[in-house]
C-alpha cells in the first residue's frame, strides 16, 4: 500500500539533498545578494508563469517569509485563467515579457528571481534579458537536465539558464515528472513546486541570518492568526512600505 507514494517521498528527500549538495553555494549567493539588496534600499521581486507562478505566490505575504519579496503578476499566466490552455500560448507571445516588465515597479538595482523550468519559452527568458539590460539582477531557477534538452523558443535563441546573472538548478529530472507506474506509459509525480519553494524559502532563511550577521533585523511576517500578528505585520508593512509594492 502506498508503495507509490514511498517512491516519491525518498526521490523528492533525494533531490532536496542534491539540492543542498550541489546549489548550496549558488542559494547562498543569492541570499547575499537579496540582503544587500536591501540594505541598498531597493526591492527584491519573484515571477512565474502557470505552475511556475506558484513560487511567486509561496513567496510574498505569508508567515515566515520576508515581506520586501514582491510578486510580478500577469492574470492571463495566472492559473485561475479560462481557459487554462491560454497560459501555454501566451508565455510564448513575442515581446510579452518586456511589456509584463514595464509594466511593473522593479527599478534599477533591484533583484528579479525567475521561476521556469524548462526555461525556453518568451515570456521568462524575453524579460531576463530585458531586467539585465536595465541594471536589474536576474536569479533563475530553472531544471537544467530539463532546459539542456530542448531547444529555446524565443527570437534570441538562448534558455533562461543562459542569459541570468545567477542560476540556481532544481536538480530534477527531463520532463519534471518523476515516479514511473507499471502499465502507465507518462511518468507522474512533478518535483519542481516543492523543491522550488524550498529553494525559494532557503533563500529567505539565509537572507535573515545575513542580515541578523550584520546587526539589521529582517522584516519576516508574523502568522496573522497569532495574538499579536496583526499588529506586528503591520508595522513591518509601514515601516517598509517603499520597498512593498504589492499592498
Amino acid at each position: 500500500m502506498l508503495k507509490y507514494t514511498k517512491l516519491y517521498f525518498n526521490k523528492i528527500a533525494e533531490i532536496l539533498e542534491d539540492v543542498e549538495r550541489t546549489q548550496g553555494e549558488k542559494i547562498y549567493k543569492a541570499a547575499l545578494k537579496v540582503a544587500e539588496t536591501f540594505e541598498q534600499g531597493k526591492s527584491t521581486f519573484v515571477f512565474g508563469c502557470s505552475h511556475a507562478g506558484i513560487i511567486a505566490e509561496e513567496l510574498f505575504y505569508r508567515t515566515g517569509g520576508l515581506a520586501i519579496i514582491n510578486p510580478i503578476f500577469n492574470p492571463t499566466l495566472m492559473l485561475n485563467t479560462r481557459p487554462v490552455t491560454l497560459t501555454t500560448k501566451i508565455e510564448r507571445i513575442v515581446g510579452f515579457g518586456k511589456v509584463i516588465l514595464e509594466s511593473s515597479p522593479i527599478n534599477k538595482g533591484d533583484v528579479l528571481i525567475i521561476h521556469s523550468v524548462s526555461g525556453r519559452n518568451n515570456v521568462p527568458v524575453e524579460m531576463a534579458i530585458e531586467a539585465k539590460e536595465r541594471g536589474i539582477y536576474v536569479i533563475a531557477i530553472t531544471n537544467l537536465s530539463y532546459s539542456t534538452n530542448v531547444s529555446s523558443r524565443d527570437e534570441s535563441n538562448k534558455k533562461l539558464y543562459e542569459v541570468a546573472d545567477l542560476v540556481i538548478d532544481n536538480c530534477g529530472v527531463y520532463e519534471d515528472s518523476i515516479v514511473e507506474i507499471e502499465g502507465l506509459s507518462q511518468k507522474v509525480g512533478p518535483t519542481s513546486t516543492i523543491i522550488g519553494a524550498a529553494i525559494g524559502h532557503s533563500i529567505v532563511i539565509e537572507t535573515a541570518n545575513i542580515l541578523l550577521e550584520k546587526g539589521i533585523q529582517p522584516p519576516i511576517f508574523h502568522s496573522a492568526n497569532i495574538d499579536g500578528g496583526d499588529e506586528f505585520n503591520k508595522k513591518i508593512l509601514e515601516k517598509h512600505k517603499n520597498l512593498i509594492h504589492y499592498l
